[in-house]
């Protein structure tokens, strides 16, 4: 029997229920930058904690209503048609203690639904009906060492199994970032339980400096046997990368297994491996279950509770109402349920049953490719989840510089994604387009106007520019983008800039009548009516309203780890300006006749057998 399903067994010995694991008690993180009490908190008192351990001095208290400690009652109560759910612990000690098992509801407020008092060395079990939590809620414990040391160990949140557990697969794309990835597998290998659940790492290596000699990688190899799939390919983008694990877990002969898409540069906890396939395992319907993201560098906040996409004006991203965002969950709990509209792959998992109603990714290399696939999901029936109470740690997406080659391919996709999937406002993107390229200009960052417009004209090419999964796109926009010097990153302290001449200019309040502001700042930079000198702009003042005031500016990248050099030139923004205007004009008469195009080329695009040729397995 798996690790993760226990027996329950009656007074005579036979077994008298299944229970599966769907929820461990953890109370140590996987790195020492993560706060421990996000896992467990000590209310009172002091204690030690270990990975599944914790160690509670005389008259202590410990409470896991915590992000990592909570149970989101609302969620199973919501998709799932599990009848209760059962948290049990093991506690050693001499003493007395007491167990609470505690409720929430969608204001916070707080109720305890059980007591259990009792002294020295056992098993404690509380139990909880699943049927007041459908807007929110969720359940913890609480414990308290009464009047000796207490040890608590073995907690596990159990529901009735299904009569199978479907194992599940993960898989991991990277280029280029052999370390990072090597310790995601580490960290997936290092958790006997997750190891056993899980039926197939793949990794698949789409760079030059290959994953399969960092020692850590040769490491986790042993621990995971022939359960790891090393694959190498060309570099097809994210959307390659993960499409080639669904490839190869759904392909004839392999398991029915469901598929956990998993970013190579996270840091990864294994338990949200084991909560995302206890959830699938239990929904009434199949169901893609994605993880929250925490950001790396900020590893207390939470990205957002559940995102949705705005397919009217192409914006993926969006927070759904009522859902937490740039939020401390330290101080906060997310005690409403919000329902995504998709989940972002840095760890999702896909059923198996979606990929074989919808198909693969479309090839389109990079942004949106997660977007697509949960649009297309839901079209055919399948929602997602966005399971709070587990999460990995991810890259926060602030601090990277909007202006890069990434831009490219976020307003490429989003035409394509919204092509597939509703008709283009072509009028009403057509000045959003203008706004954004405007905005650019003034700014002077000439080679984002550049990226935006080469994106939209490769869109109009139609669906023969995906032919090649992205390789001939990546290639030309870096080209292309190298002709303007403003995308360039230079370390601060050795700029080609005459630091004694830089005066550093703040921004003051945002002006209202942004319209008026913009036609301003346009015409003033067109007749040269910009102060003159070097301006040092710090990034959290590098509006386009502030920049547009000046002719040349030194302002700090988003990542903090260098600057970008921008100067008036008006005769590139002519040209830029000029080129907007007729392809706006094209793109409000091709655009139609394009997406349909799009549209009748997406079961081609998706198929395995076009996924085969890109990888080469024809």
């Amino acid at each position: 029997m798996p690790e993760q399903v226990k027996a329950e067994t009656s007074m005579n010995g036979q077994a008298a229920e299944r229970l599966l694991v769907v929820q461990r008690g953890v109370f140590v993180g996987m790195s020492p930058i993560v706060n421990d009490d996000l896992y467990l908190e000590f209310t009172k008192g002091t204690g030690e904690r270990q990975r599944h351990r914790a160690t509670l001095a005389k008259g202590a208290r410990v409470s896991t209503n915590t992000y990592f400690g909570r149970f989101a009652a609302s969620y199973w109560q919501r998709w799932t048609d599990v009848a209760e759910v059962r948290a049990a612990l093991r506690l050693t000690g001499d003493g007395r203690y007491r167990v609470r098992l505690v409720a929430s509801d969608i204001a916070g407020h707080r109720r305890i639904l059980e007591t259990v008092d009792g002294s020295g060395t056992g098993e404690v079990s509380v139990t909880s009906p699943l049927d007041k939590f459908v807007d929110g809620g969720a359940l913890w414990l609480e414990v308290d060492a009464i009047d000796a040391a207490l040890d608590i160990d073995n907690l596990a949140w159990t529901v009735a199994a299904p009569e199978t557990v479907r194992p599940v697969s993960v898989a991991i794309c990277t280029f280029n970032r052999a370390d990072d990835c090597a310790e995601t597998v580490s960290a997936l290998a290092s958790d006997a339980t997750v190891r056993e659940l899980i039926s197939s790492v793949y990794v698949v290596d789409q760079g030059t400096d290959l994953v399969r000699d960092r020692d850590r990688f040769v490491e986790a190899s042993a621990a995971l046997g022939d359960k790891l799939k090393y694959l190498r390919q060309p570099n097809l983008g994210g959307a390659g990368g993960f499409s080639r694990g669904l490839f190869e877990a759904s392909a004839d002969g392999a398991p029915d297994a469901d598929v956990i898409l998993m970013d190579d540069d996270i840091l990864c906890e294994p338990e949200t491996v084991l909560r995302l396939n206890a959830f699938a395992n239990m929904t009434v319907e199949p169901t893609l279950v994605g993880a929250q993201m925490m950001y790396l560098l900020n590893p207390d906040y939470l990205n957002v509770g559940a995102e949705d996409v705005n397919l009217a004006t192409l914006q993926h991203g969006q927070r759904v109402a009522k859902a937490l965002l740039n939020t401390s969950m330290l101080k906060k709990r997310q005690e409403r349920r919000v329902d995504a509209g998709y989940n972002a792959w840095w760890t999702c998992l896909i059923p198996a049953e979606v990929v074989a109603k919808i198909g693969l990714p479309v090839p389109i290399f990079f942004q949106w490719d997660d977007v697509e696939y949960g649009i297309r999901a839901r079209e055919a029936g399948y929602v997602t989840v966005t399971l709070p109470n587990a999460a990995v740690w991810h890259a926060d997406f602030y601090w990277k510089d909007f202006d890069d080659w990434a831009r490219y391919f976020s307003t490429r996709n989003s035409l394509v994604v919204g092509s597939l999937h509703s008709d283009l406002d072509t009028k009403g993107l057509s000045r959003q387009f203008f706004r954004q390229i405007s905005e650019f200009l003034v700014g002077m960052q000439y080679g984002l106007a550049f990226t935006t417009l080469k994106g939209i004209e490769d869109f109009l090419d139609g669906p023969e520019t995906l032919q090649d999964g992205g390789i001939r796109a990546m290639a030309a926009i870096r080209e292309g983008r190298a002709a303007y010097p403003e995308t360039v990153k230079h370390p601060a302290a050795t700029a080609p800039v005459p630091s004694n001449e830089m005066k550093t200019e703040r921004a003051g309040g945002e002006p209202s009548l942004m319209r008026t502001i913009l036609a301003k700042r346009a015409v003033d930079q067109w007749f040269g009516r910009t102060r003159g000198g070097l301006v040092n702009i710090p990034r959290e003042d590098a509006h386009w309203w502030h920049i547009s005031k000046f002719d040349h500016v030194v302002v700090t990248d988003a990542s903090q780890s260098g600057v970008r050099i921008r100067q008036r030139d008006k005769e590139t923004a002519r040209a830029l300006l000029i080129r907007t205007v007729k392809l706006l004009r094209r793109f409000q008469k091709e655009a139609p006749s394009v997406s349909a195009r799009y549209r009748a080329a997406m079961p081609q695009l998706t198929s395995r057998e076009n996924w085969a040729r890109l990888y080469g397995k024809e």
